[in-house]
């Protein structure tokens, strides 16, 4: 169906949202016979189903890459309809969190095979060489150099008189900065790494995958099990998952500029970096996250190993529990 045969066939339809979200009467000042008839006001037992079909044209609209101003229109009957009939009005002072709640739960499950693509890209390689090292562990030096490997096993030495942290390092607060420089970087490179059609950040979702399954695969092959796995079980959740979201922004940007559809790629970027931005907002506040519990949390030798075990778990079933589930509609009584 082409634009205008779409719009002819919806039209009345949205008119009767704009109406019903203006709260204004029906158009008046002209002749009957200068206007169509007045579409019938939306009831208020069929606004569930009225707003189902109304997300559908939106979808439609964006699957079939019909103009902007027309996406633009219908995103925003969705919104203001969304607000109205679920009392998102409320919200509208605080778009922090309607953020949190609705905005970044859901990019993530639209945009949800860029981020499976980005989690394999970065899971996969890496419990790879987890696996790898235990029976080849001389191939650690292949992706880490000799002095890199003796830091890491002076940090997560059992005898270590600063849990993960090497021998001249300052303060927690100084350690938290500097976990959020260092993980601001890895998600830096693998979402601008899209701009080179993609190929960046494959390039930096693999490596990173690959350099830190190499650190691990080491460190657990050596048998520091406990003071590695025990530090980075808490913070492990939203690192990780920031640097998933970070490439599946990427990889969003790079999937425009290699197959921009029926747009320009200069349109497609455009409209893949607004899609993206959600993605990208939550791996920052992930990356924050995950640096204040790095700092505070994982170096405490106070707490027995299978408790942070036990937290990092938990923390991972809340992480995506929250991403999966978070900001669904309501279901109409």
């Amino acid at each position: 169906m082409k634009e205008l045969q779409f719009i002819a066939s919806r039209e009345a339809e949205w008119e009767a949202w704009d109406r019903y979200l203006a709260d204004k009467p029906a158009r008046k000042g002209k002749a009957e016979t200068e206007r169509p008839p007045e579409p019938a006001p939306l009831v208020l037992e069929d606004l569930p189903r009225a707003f189902r079909r109304l997300s559908g044209d939106l979808a439609l609209a964006r699957d079939r890459h019909y103009s902007s101003p027309l996406q633009d229109r219908l995103h925003g009957l969705v919104l203001g309809a969304h607000q109205r009939i679920y009392g998102a009005r409320k919200r509208e002072g605080n778009a922090f969190f309607h953020f949190l709640m609705h905005g970044l739960p859901q990019a993530v499950r639209r945009e949800w095979r860029v981020v499976s693509a980005s989690a394999v890209l970065f899971l996969g390689p890496f419990l790879a060489m987890i696996l790898i090292l235990q029976w080849a562990p001389d191939g650690v030096y292949l992706l880490v150099q000799p002095d890199q490997v003796h830091q890491f096993e002076e940090m997560y030495s059992p005898t270590a008189k600063h849990l993960g942290r090497p021998p001249d390092a300052g303060n927690e607060w100084m350690m938290w900065g500097y976990y959020i420089a260092n993980n601001v970087k890895i998600d830096f490179q693998c979402f601008a790494g899209g701009l080179a059609f993609g190929v960046g950040a494959l390039f930096f979702l693999l490596f990173n995958g690959l350099h830190i399954g190499a650190v691990a695969g080491h460190l657990t092959q050596v048998g520091y099990v406990e003071t590695f796995w025990g530090f980075v079980s808490g913070h492990s959740a939203f690192e990780l998952t920031g640097i998933i979201l970070s490439g599946a922004a990427g990889l969003k940007l790079g999937v425009a500029l290699v197959a921009p559809g029926n747009h320009s790629r200069s349109v497609a970027l455009r409209q893949a970096a607004t899609a993206a931005l959600p993605l990208i907002w939550g791996a920052a506040g992930l990356t924050f996250l995950a640096a204040f519990v790095e700092a505070f949390w994982s170096p405490g030798r106070f707490f027995p190993v299978h408790l942070k075990y036990g937290v990092g778990l938990l923390l991972w079933l809340l992480t995506w529990t929250y991403l999966l589930w978070a900001g669904r509609p309501r279901r109409a009584a």
